[in-house]
């Protein structure tokens, strides 16, 4: 869909090309956003050296609670839009809107505010060492100083997909990276501010990336934009907002929770190479997130067109929508699967030369990369139950997978297999997670097949 077209198409078109339409945007943006990150460690990890990379992985946890706090906003406020576009319900489409961005300022504020309080201390509770810490403080102390500034360009970048206009929401998502990338090397290396410096890149690439949706919204020609009308407070907005946003908050939650269990794993079994066990963690996630960034990329695409046709009630549409995703996000696992078991040293090069850390990540990637083709299915499937307003389905599926699964494994595995047994605990919850994940869906189709008994007319 062109930018300017109205979004009703979204209930016409055939579904290959509305994906297509949709998710290609969101896919580069995704990807130039996971390229970045892996291009940010590598100029850490050649800029600053080997421990600044485990600095970088102990801030993970902390990373994912601003996400999560961020897109608790965004995917709910993103989600509701385009339900009320199905329904032809304009109105409360654009208090959807003025709504995302005060819930988002406050957000930012409290969470980040009461963050650079206790920084340091939480941080050391997420396993930073006396080696680690400086590294991770700098780091998180200027992201956090970005919060205000980074909740809002996420939630309306998430609210300009859903509203019809996914290619502006991929150059604001570009325009982001393109200025981080530009300026990180820079900051790091002729500015001389470390890994410091990293971290007010990306302050800078989120603030071009904000003026961009907020001029974006300013525009009357802007099918959906602010309004002086519209409501910047509705009780039940922000409780739906909250509903369907609660499933990525808690999976982001979970996952902090899980990472700071991984770490202080890894530090333990690793040894005397414990520092170095986090640091290869820390490049087997970016790695990895990379090929899942490119799933959730799809997942984008699919949630404005399941939103807006299970609005509608289209339920083939919905289903086919489904089918396709499905089909997609598991090729891309695959070819994540072959590429990291296969070049494995290859890829920890890119960020250091180091030969414990080359070896660590080695080991690690082997084993957690075991099960990683049925990622790509499992997260489909979940972004489906959210993007239909079910969210308490994904909240399940997440919730167990990391809660349920992963962390017993984390405990038992290792006490067998010392440190294999800490990857091995990712892989095996990832394989039990994904059939859980595929006999939800079962249920859940066969009583919405039900449901849905009006027949709908053949689409192309």
């Amino acid at each position: 869909m062109a930018s300017g077209d109205s979004p009703t198409t979204l209930g016409t078109k055939s579904i290959a090309r509305l994906l297509l339409q949709y998710s290609v945007p969101a896919v580069i943006a995704s990807t130039v956003t996971s390229l970045y990150n892996i291009v940010d460690s590598i100029f850490i990890g050649r800029g600053v050296g080997a421990m600044a990379i485990t600095g970088l992985a102990i801030t993970f946890p902390m990373m994912n609670l601003v996400i999560a706090f961020a897109t608790l906003i965004a995917v709910g406020g993103s989600t509701i839009s385009s339900i009320f576009l199905g329904q032809k319900d304009l109105p409360k489409a654009t208090n959807v809107l003025h709504n995302v961005i005060l819930l988002s300022l406050i957000h930012s504020v409290v969470f980040g505010g009461l963050s650079l309080l206790f920084l340091d201390d939480i941080l050391t509770m997420f396993g930073a060492t006396a080696e680690t810490l400086p590294y991770a403080h700098d780091f998180m102390f200027v992201v956090l100083l970005g919060t205000p500034i980074a909740y809002v360009f996420i939630s309306l970048n998430n609210v300009m997909r859903a509203t019809g206009y996914p290619t502006k929401a991929m150059i604001s998502a570009l325009l982001s990276v393109v200025v981080n990338v530009a300026l990180a090397p820079i900051f790091i290396f002729v500015f001389d501010w470390g890994i410091r410096g990293a971290a007010w890149a990306t302050v800078c690439g989120q603030t071009s990336a904000f003026i961009w949706v907020i001029a974006h919204f300013w525009s009357k020609k802007s099918f959906v934009h602010f309004s002086r009308s519209a409501r910047w407070f509705v009780p039940s907005l922000a409780k739906k907002i909250y509903a369907i946003g609660l499933s990525p908050f808690l999976i982001n939650v979970c996952a902090c929770v899980v990472v700071v269990f991984i770490n202080k794993s890894l530090l333990d079994y690793g040894g005397a190479d414990g520092n170095m066990a986090v640091g290869a963690f820390g490049i087997i996630n970016r790695v990895t997130m990379f090929f899942l960034m490119i799933v959730m990329g799809v997942t984008q695409g699919m949630q404005p067109i399941l939103g807006y046709n299970y609005g509608a009630g289209q339920w083939s549409r919905v289903k086919k929508t489904l089918r396709l995703g499905i089909w997609v996000g598991t090729v891309i696992t695959v070819a994540g699967f072959i590429i990291t078991e296969a070049f494995p040293d290859t890829v920890t090069r890119m960020f250091n030369d180091d030969p414990t850390l080359i070896r660590l990540s080695r080991e690690g990637f082997r084993i957690v990369l075991l099960c990683y083709p049925f990622i790509g299915a499992a997260i489909v499937i979940q972004n489906f139950f959210q993007s239909i307003g079910k969210p308490q389905l994904s909240i399940f599926l997440s919730v167990t997978r990391q809660m349920v699964f992963l962390l017993p494994l984390l405990f038992w595995f290792p006490t067998m297999w010392g440190l294999d047994g800490v990857w091995a605990s990712m892989a095996a919850s990832d394989f039990i997670s994904f059939l859980l994940t595929v006999a939800t869906l079962i249920i859940v189709i066969r009583r919405m097949n039900h449901a849905h008994t009006t027949p709908t007319p053949p689409q192309s």
